[in-house]
């Protein structure tokens, strides 16, 4: 999970989505993960994330959200901070989760 800088929204066209899936896609080519969910709003994303390895989650997320950053400069010609802090993970423990 992690959230817009401010809870400023990141994602403010239909293509803001594509590409961020896209990106999703790229990290996978990477350090492959197993993706089992993922809800995109326009101020933050929650993904359900299931790791090869002990280090593969924050390798995973530090590419996607060090690329997200990129092409959101890149496009919307800006600079600073898009994302509130480092991402926030949670470890399912059970089903009812």
């Amino acid at each position: 999970m992690n959230r817009g800088n401010g809870r400023s929204d990141f994602f403010h066209q239909d293509d803001d989505f594509a590409a961020f899936l896209n990106l999703m896609r790229e990290a996978h080519e990477k350090v492959p993960m197993r993706l089992t969910g993922n809800c995109l709003m326009t101020n933050h994303f929650h993904l359900l994330l299931w790791p090869h390895e002990d280090r593969d989650l924050s390798r995973w997320m530090q590419w996607l959200m060090t690329s997200h950053v990129r092409r959101y400069h890149r496009h919307y010609k800006g600079s600073g901070h898009v994302w509130q802090g480092r991402f926030k993970a949670f470890p399912v423990q059970s089903d009812e989760h």
